[in-house]
């Protein structure tokens, strides 16, 4: 019934387009803490705090919401400018922006670079410390995203991180003049990209499930995004690093690449590993600068090469 609604909603929102409306590249970002962002503003190089580069693209982020809570997702189409970080909120119509920053200026950058001419839309939805797998340990504190997971009560009931995204993207899609220009635009969607996997890492028989749990999760969100082609939709996944901080990932990065090696038009991007820490769980401020750079490369090699 969810998947139902939102590709009404997306057909909805395609039909009736006027030839002169823009059509924009829709790409997701989701997962957890490295998706959110702890990179710091303050350390940005000067052309990326003035928006060199990415300038026109533009960005929902939705809220956070917790698992057992009714739906969230509010936002507003904006354009994309630092901020975009650990501690992003919206009620719909106010935002506060955060001293922290994610992947998402040196991925639009590199988008941008390879496509100039292109109108650009990201939708990010992620949660700091969400496993997949329900029955991991992290999913009593931070939220998971199992679609089958039943707990919570009255409005909250089932009600976890997918729906959250589920909530962001139809807030998204409930917008059709993503720059309030008067013309109705349009979005073709065009990839994921996901950073996460930490948190199913805590148990051995939790990371055993999770190839199973991502490539599950990675068909349903395709699906919701739409597109003639969903089964086609790039996927790019950031592996975890193999910090001892998450006694089993060495099993969830196994798991990662199997579902890169398996699947026809999704990558894996491998430079995490050459990272520095700025604690024991998330990168540096040059990490998350490096990292938007190689997920926006690995997605145009997917284009470069499809089908492997």
């Amino acid at each position: 019934m969810r998947i139902t609604t939102l590709l009404a909603l997306l057909t909805l929102f395609v039909a009736g387009i006027p030839a002169s409306a823009k059509e924009f590249r829709l790409y997701y970002l989701g997962g957890q803490s490295n998706m959110d962002g702890y990179g710091k503003v303050a350390e940005l190089p000067a052309d990326l705090k003035a928006g060199k580069g990415y300038g026109g693209v533009y960005i929902f982020h939705g809220n956070m919401g917790l698992d057992g809570q009714k739906p969230d997702g509010r936002g507003a189409w904006m354009p994309l400018k630092p901020g975009h970080g650990r501690n992003f909120k919206s009620d719909g119509s106010k935002h506060t922006y955060s001293d922290r920053f994610g992947l998402e200026l040196t991925l639009a950058h590199t988008l941008k670079k390879h496509h100039p001419d292109a109108h650009i839309a990201f939708i990010k939805y992620s949660r700091g410390g969400t496993a997949i797998d329900s029955k991991a340990e992290a999913q009593k504190r931070f939220g998971a995203w199992d679609p089958e997971w039943n707990g919570g009560k009255g409005e909250g009931k089932g009600i976890n991180q997918y729906d959250h995204f589920q909530a962001t993207l139809r807030n998204a899609l409930a917008d059709k003049d993503l720059d309030n220009d008067g013309e109705k635009d349009t979005l073709i969607p065009s990839g994921i990209f996901w950073m996460q996997g930490e948190s199913d890492a805590g148990t051995e028989e939790v990371a055993s499930r999770y190839e199973d749990n991502l490539s599950r999760l990675m068909n349903l969100i395709r699906r919701d995004l739409g597109g003639t082609s969903a089964g086609e939709t790039p996927v790019v996944i950031g592996r975890i690093t193999d910090w001892k901080v998450w006694k089993f990932g060495g099993i969830v990065r196994e798991a990662q690449a199997s579902f890169v090696r398996g699947d026809n038009h999704a990558a894996l991007v491998t430079s995490t590993d050459s990272y520095k820490n700025s604690d024991p769980w998330h990168y540096d401020t040059a990490g998350y600068l490096d990292l938007g750079e190689k997920f926006g490369e690995a997605l145009i090699s997917i284009g470069k090469n499809p089908g492997k």
